[in-house]
């Protein structure tokens, strides 16, 4: 275990002199990124922004949003894809809110735990680990580590998780990951994953991780043994 965790370090750290140490910073409520992050579910970050600017346009605020028709809600972000049942999920989560505290501010879980806000986020319609994960650490920078498909790829190409299914590693990175990185390596990983280490082709000559990766060293223990058995044969 104490060894994985250096790994993990040395990997931000590779990650950071490669692309820089992002620094959270706050762009609206926490509510805000709920819906945001909902949006951004199986669609493209632009095609999500296209919608959520949409829905501020168009209603105004949050309470409007969730006394409007769910006709309306759909045909505002249908731009973002999965219109009508994003538009379920986010008519559910405004509602349930309501019902529960009477309000929509959620500002309130930057005051409880980790596991608490996590729970509480993960009970909505259409709100899983990683959109939970995704509220905490970019609505209110708290050191809660998102697992998407970038993330999951690229540790499991490393060797630092198993390929046991994205839900069960955000439990093992969030272990791994040191707190005060968990930002920048979230970032930084997805970059990674889009540039250098793609599910297709990935650049592996080009990539900063190599001395880490279980995967390339693999492959090019394969490769000397095929070059030596040509040699011989």
């Amino acid at each position: 275990m104490a060894k994985t965790v250096d790994r993990v370090q040395a990997v931000c750290e590779a990650l950071e002199q490669e692309y820089g140490r992002p620094h959270w910073q706050r762009n609206g409520s926490v509510l805000d990124e709920l819906i945001s992050t909902i949006l951004s579910q199986n669609t493209t970050a632009k095609q999500a922004q296209r919608a959520f600017q949409a829905i501020k346009e168009r209603f105004g605020d949050w309470e409007a949003v969730r006394h409007c028709k769910l006709g309306e809600l759909s045909d505002t972000i249908r731009l973002g894809g999965l219109a009508e049942q994003k538009a379920l999920s986010i008519k559910a989560v405004l509602n349930d809110i309501y019902a529960g505290q009477g309000d929509l501010n959620l500002e309130w879980l930057s005051e409880v735990s980790e596991s608490e806000a996590l729970n509480y986020l993960q009970s909505f319609r259409g709100v899983g680990r990683k959109t939970a994960a995704c509220v905490l650490m970019f609505g209110l920078g708290r050191p809660v580590m998102p697992v998407d498909t970038h993330v999951y790829r690229i540790a499991t190409r490393l060797g630092l998780i198993r390929p046991q299914g994205i839900n069960k590693a955000h439990e093992v990175l969030q272990r791994l990951v040191p707190p005060d990185m968990v930002y920048s390596c979230h970032i930084n990983l997805v970059r990674h994953g889009r540039q250098i280490c793609k599910a297709r082709n990935p650049r592996c000559p080009e990539c900063v991780l190599r001395d880490y990766c279980d995967t390339y060293r693999l492959a090019n223990s394969r490769r000397h043994n095929e070059q030596g058995n040509k040699g011989t044969g």
